[in-house]
């Protein structure tokens, strides 16, 4: 069973649209992941516009690929490297504690996600 960062079963993160490196909902990763998306963070405004200027859009739709582009409100699995960039430049979006992934205690702490609990 996959733990989330408070030592519990992890939760699905979203299904519409379907989120995860593996495309199940759930924030989990693999070592073929070089990203390690296992933050589920609710998308801003903010953080759209500045992944986008990072040269990561994802806000516009790609049908070949099942991508309807995200907008605010909208629940993903970010890259943990990505999300603390985005907390360093103060647009870190809020986080879903119960479907981020253990792993991304390797790359920071559980007081600093806690901060950004929704």
């Amino acid at each position: 069973m996959e733990k989330n960062i408070l030592g519990t079963a992890l939760q699905p993160c979203c299904m519409s649209p379907v989120t995860g490196y593996f495309r199940d909902g759930l924030c989990r990763t693999m070592a073929q992941d070089t990203g390690t998306h296992v933050v589920c963070a609710i998308m801003t405004d903010a953080f759209l516009n500045f992944t986008l200027l990072k040269g990561n859009d994802l806000s516009t739709p790609r049908p070949h690929w099942q991508f309807p582009g995200l907008k605010a409100g909208d629940k993903w699995c970010l890259c943990i490297s990505r999300w603390l960039e985005a907390e360093a430049n103060n647009c870190a979006p809020k986080i879903i504690l119960e479907s981020t992934h253990k792993k991304a205690l390797e790359f920071t702490t559980l007081e600093l996600l806690s901060k950004y609990g929704a």
